[in-house]
């Protein structure tokens, strides 16, 4: 039986960065035979983050978030996922709210708030976790350590792929605002020659996952 990896979106911009870090990553995953089943949070259903009603915490809901919105099928899909592979872009030294709403469900209902047993979480599977942002790849590397030991924790082994310095226009000339923070030439070149790398690396990471 083939392997189902999840893979997750939490990125707005189609063809871009983050959509295509996580395309070339399932692309991996489905060279080794996986079964790909893939979510776009900003394109579902209307959804929310931890609404706090700790119905997870009842002993017949362990492990499930009992909220039921468009991010059910993805937290349902993980719960019976071999493989999770999740990226998202830097907004402001964090993670999109897509990604935090997402993240919010799926660590709270594996919370136990038991010393003994502190995680609920029936299915250990892998997870990539894949972050790209403008600044440079070394400027939130304590935030990327957070995320990896949380979801290395309840979810299970991550490992992560940070992306940095990345192109967010095809044109800054075309910009209404003069964004003279950025260099566009060096962005370019950037993009075009580690970027490439990026891509490599990706792919390689996918497989791995299976």
């Amino acid at each position: 039986m083939n392997k189902k990896i999840v893979v997750v979106n939490a990125g707005p911009r189609k063809n871009r960065n983050t959509d295509t870090l996580l395309t070339e990553a399932a692309k991996g995953a489905a060279s080794k035979g996986a079964e790909i089943i893939r979510f776009d949070l900003f394109r579902l259903e209307k959804y929310t983050g931890c609404i706090s009603c700790f119905g997870c915490k009842r002993e017949k809901n362990k492990g499930h978030c009992v909220c039921r919105d468009g991010l059910t099928p993805v937290l349902d899909a993980i719960r019976e996922a071999d493989g999770l592979i999740i990226g998202s872009p830097n907004y402001l030294s964090e993670l999109t709210a897509s990604f935090r709403a997402l993240y919010e469900r799926l660590i709270f209902q594996n919370l136990t708030y038991n010393m003994e047993t502190p995680c609920c979480n029936q299915n250990e599977i892998p997870v990539l976790f894949i972050m790209t942002s403008n600044a440079p790849d070394t400027m939130y590397s304590g935030l990327v350590q957070n995320y990896q030991q949380t979801l290395s924790r309840f979810v299970g082994p991550t490992e992560t792929l940070v992306c940095g310095d990345t192109l967010q226009l095809t044109d800054y000339s075309k910009t209404d605002w003069e964004w003279t923070m950025f260099d566009p030439q060096a962005k370019q070149q950037r993009h075009e020659t580690v970027f490439p790398q990026e891509v490599q690396k990706a792919f390689a990471m996918g497989a791995a996952l299976v």
